[in-house]
């Protein structure tokens, strides 16, 4: 089977590490799986787009067109391109001229619609949706030793170091906050990093030489650094977002935390006091690894084809 993937293509190394894991994911199981890279922001940027993209699809004999994100989405959508599945990334779901706009383009050319949460499902409660969060690669992602990923990355292993798992300088991803709490504990052993400019093969280092990991975002949908933190049997303090409370539901040495420095203060402590033998955050992330996710998505596939052969009869 033959599957377009269109994402977006403005991010500094083209396209989303995470789209393209998710489509080396589905190449494994037998995919042929081709990307076109939209570039321009907002809708006028991406409706620039059109005229090359439907000129793709026409030449490439797709089975399958699947949409990255909204404006993707509405994008394949107005290209008439069929049969069309359209992943929803993040938050901006919650935004009522976007849900509308998702409702109605739902309605009239999407085949079917994917979100990455139970809240992200809420809040589209009138139309039907599949929830599948992205996977992990737990090959990729998995438990070290702290000390030789401290040393990997010359960091003292004499002081307490602490991982925000984004770029501080995304302002939805609210690193004041997180700042804010480390300071307010005092202690110049404490030090805070970030995965601002990191390349994506020294991600497993940062998460396994991290003593807590940090999370404090406005908005999410399925947040991948968390399940790739989790994958490397992290503790970690993270806000009640998108889907991080199922995510932590009875997980040993994961805390959720309010957006109140003090809080979020105080379970950073409670993190660091927690005995790493005990945490279980690895164990409760084993059924999102990426290839489980891949034969979802499959299914999902499968699901589409057979409805669009029996309209073809």
């Amino acid at each position: 089977m033959r599957v377009l993937f269109v994402s977006s293509g403005n991010s500094k190394n083209g396209i989303s590490s995470l789209v393209f894991e998710q489509g080396e994911s589905l190449r494994s199981l037998g995919y042929e799986i081709d990307y076109y890279l939209v570039k321009g922001k907002g809708l006028k940027g991406y409706l620039r787009n059109l005229i090359s993209l439907r000129k793709k699809y026409k030449l490439g004999n797709y089975d399958i067109v699947h949409a990255h994100n909204i404006f993707c989405g509405y994008l394949c959508g107005i290209a008439l391109l069929k049969p069309l599945v359209v992943s929803l990334m993040g938050w901006n779901v919650q935004k009522f001229l976007l849900r509308n706009l998702i409702y109605i383009f739902n309605l009239i050319s999407w085949d079917v619609c994917i979100v990455k949460s139970q809240s992200m499902q809420l809040a589209l409660k009138k139309m039907q949706v599949e929830i599948i969060p992205n996977g992990v690669d737990i090959n990729v992602f998995k438990p070290m030793n702290r000390i030789i990923a401290q040393e990997y990355l010359n960091w003292d292993n004499n002081k307490k170091h602490f991982l925000f798992p984004a770029d501080p300088s995304i302002e939805i991803k609210n690193f004041p906050l997180c700042e804010q709490a480390i300071r307010i504990l005092r202690n110049d052993n404490y030090v805070l990093h970030t995965l601002g400019g990191v390349e994506r093969k020294d991600m497993p280092y940062y998460y396994n030489a991290s003593d807590v990991v940090i999370f404090t975002s406005k908005g999410e949908g399925s947040p991948n650094v968390i399940k790739e933190a989790m994958a490397c049997n992290c503790k970690i303090v993270s806000v009640a977002v998108g889907d991080v409370p199922e995510r932590f539901k009875e997980v040993k040495g994961c805390f959720l935390c309010q957006y109140k420095v003090e809080d979020i203060a105080q379970k950073i402590i409670e993190a660091l006091n927690f005995p790493d033998k005990e945490v279980t955050s690895r164990q409760a992330i084993l059924s999102l690894n990426s290839t489980l996710i891949a034969e979802r998505l499959s299914e999902v596939y499968r699901s589409v084809m057979s409805r669009q052969n029996r309209m073809n009869l």
